[in-house]
């Protein structure tokens, strides 16, 4: 099985696929580790403040192709990041479809603001990351975007309202 975990930035996707790994034994894929990877190693002339539809663009289609793989071994894993594309199964075939399932997490402008010092506390837990001054208005606006496309696209999503307690049962 696969699971995609996506969302907007500081949601905890990697915190999620760290539990799905510790409970399932699932290995995950982090998808900013990849894009890491390939921009230190100088694959890509991309940057971490790269416009996200440009490493959406350049990412995806290897992602996917892993995801084809994973599936045709017949293993399982959990691939975690923001540069999942919403419309990720118009990439798959029914067989490879039956074998995925897609989460987005996605947290309410409440939650953000009553929140925001555990979000900015937890947010440097698995890697490192840079602040500004529009950080809450920055959360707010992605994660009110990512729950009108989720709906858009018929995703599943964890709405996280009014207290973080996320989790998954395969």
């Amino acid at each position: 099985m696969i699971v995609l975990i996506t969302g907007a930035t500081h949601t905890g996707k990697t915190a999620l696929a760290q539990k799905l790994l510790e409970k399932y034994k699932y290995p995950y894929l982090s998808i900013d580790h990849l894009k890491m990877g390939l921009i230190r190693s100088g694959n890509t002339a991309l940057t971490p403040l790269s416009d996200d539809n440009k490493l959406t663009e350049y990412l995806w289609p290897i992602v996917r192709e892993i995801i084809k793989t994973v599936v045709e071994n017949e293993q399982n894993l959990v691939v975690e990041g923001c540069y999942i594309p919403l419309d990720w199964a118009k990439d798959f075939e029914k067989e490879y479809l039956e074998q995925i399932r897609c989460y987005c997490l996605v947290m309410s402008d409440k939650y953000i603001e009553d929140h925001f010092g555990d979000i900015r506390k937890y947010a440097n837990v698995i890697e490192k990351r840079m602040y500004d001054d529009q950080m809450l208005e920055v959360i707010c606006r992605d994660n009110a975007k990512m729950r009108e496309e989720c709906i858009r696209y018929g995703i599943a999503y964890i709405y996280i309202d009014e207290e973080y307690q996320v989790d998954i049962e395969l």
